[in-house]
């Protein structure tokens, strides 16, 4: 009995390490934000030439109300993090050229404009409101993801992105 108990506490201790589940190597990897290129104010942007930087994807439209809200936000965000390996891509909807520069002629942007009035970019970002924001990392992975804009949410978006950028 005693052989019997030895062999099988033995057993208990040896498999035991393989049974266990091992610990995690760090946070999972972030999935992969879609490619895009799109026509600008003065040219052309891609998530390549983004690659480095943590950058704050927005989608927006001229006719969004709280779009009108989230845009002053976006210029503090920008001069707030500007220079520190951040940027903010926002990637307007309509699908009149006309009305986004209306729009941009009252709520000013210091940050890259895109056009997308197919919507192709929005699709593959699986946007289901406006305004939407994806924070991608350095390499490419969406950190944190959002929908519409309420300015208490603000100061916890800025948190993500504080804590995003590279120290």
């Amino acid at each position: 009995m005693i052989a019997r108990c030895t062999v099988f506490l033995l057993w208990i201790a040896l498999a035991a390490p393989a049974l266990a589940k091992s610990p995690e190597r760090g946070a999972p990897t972030p999935p992969p934000a879609p490619a895009f290129t799109l026509p600008t104010r003065d040219g052309t942007v891609s998530s390549d030439s983004l690659r480095g930087k943590v950058v704050l994807v927005d989608f927006w439209a001229s006719w969004c109300g709280p779009c009108r809200q989230s845009f002053p936000w976006l210029k503090s965000v920008h001069d707030r993090f500007a220079g520190k390996g951040f940027e903010i891509v926002a990637i307007n909807l309509d699908k009149d050229r006309r009305a986004a520069d209306e729009f941009l002629g009252k709520y000013p942007a210091p940050f890259t404009v895109a056009f997308d009035p197919s919507g192709g970019t929005a699709k593959s970002f699986r946007v289901w409101g406006l305004p939407s924001g994806f924070l991608v990392d350095p390499a490419g992975g969406i950190l944190y993801s959002y929908a519409g804009f309420n300015p208490k949410d603000a100061s916890r978006i800025e948190a993500r992105i504080e804590q995003a950028i590279p120290r």
